[in-house]
């Protein structure tokens, strides 16, 4: 798979350009891309990353061929198992790490595409967009974070029902449900997502981290738990220098600048 990155000030854009493979991924792309995601959330430069794709894809999740390839050499378990064992730990960065992910989906998005796609922060899409998880018709059980995922934007049920009718959503369709946050043209959407991506990115850094892992804990775990939980992260934002600039800005009547 070919990646192209573009920096616009804090905000990455990292575009999957291999339209002719539906931008699909192997083991190789699988790595790929992760290495790229993972040093761009390394770079402290780095606030916010739109990821897309190009085409009428934003990613098809994994290469059914090679799945053919890898079922007639009897390596179809450990394929599996490499792309998972790569794309799991990212999206748990993905939803713990301070940087601000956007999801610019300017077609389709389904297996672990979507679930890339639903790892982000926030998702703009196209009207057009085809949101589908295309297990079922592989004889496969859902994958990519998607039956934990989908349902903290649209509700078990609705969950339930994606799955077992094989629906696809479309942009509007994926908006009405909440699977997505904004629609707009083809035109505005990489803007409108390095817009959202700069806006979210403004906040500090401890701000951004711990507001994502919060707000994931929190589906899952007691009320006194959470307060525990809420209670750590608070203390140790409250010793940091944003803390401090961010009480001076106040007290001066301006607009904080955080590292």
């Amino acid at each position: 798979m070919v990646l192209e990155v573009e920096r616009r000030e804090s905000v990455a854009i990292v575009t999957l350009s291999a339209e002719a493979a539906r931008n699909a991924f192997n083991s190789d792309s699988m790595s790929e891309i992760s290495k790229t995601l993972n040093n761009l959330m390394d770079d402290p430069d780095i606030r916010g990353i739109v990821l897309t794709g190009t085409g009428r894809f934003f990613c098809a999740g994994a290469d059914i061929e090679e799945f053919q390839r890898s079922i007639e050499d009897g390596r179809i378990g450990p394929l599996v198992d490499d792309l998972t064992s790569v794309l799991h730990p990212l999206q748990v960065r993905m939803r713990t790490d301070s940087t601000i992910l956007i999801a610019a989906v300017n077609g389709a998005a389904a297996g672990g595409g979507l679930g890339l796609a639903l790892a982000c922060d926030a998702r703009v899409a196209v009207a057009d967009a085809k949101l589908a998880a295309a297990f079922f018709k592989l004889g496969l059980s859902p994958d990519g974070g998607s039956t934990w995922l989908l349902p903290r934007l649209v509700g078990n049920q609705a969950t339930r029902r994606f799955f077992f009718n094989d629906e696809t959503w479309n942009g509007e369709e994926a908006l009405e449900k909440g699977a997505v946050d904004e629609v707009v043209s083809q035109d505005e959407l990489v803007n409108r997502a390095v817009e959202l991506a700069s806006d979210w990115g403004q906040w500090s850094k401890i701000s951004r981290s711990g507001t994502k892992q919060l707000l994931d804990a929190s589906t899952s775990t007691f009320f006194q738990t959470q307060l525990e939980f809420e209670q750590a992260l608070i203390i140790a934002a409250s010793q940091t220098d944003d803390f401090a600039e961010g009480v001076n800005a106040f007290l001066e009547k301006r607009e904080p600048e955080f590292d």
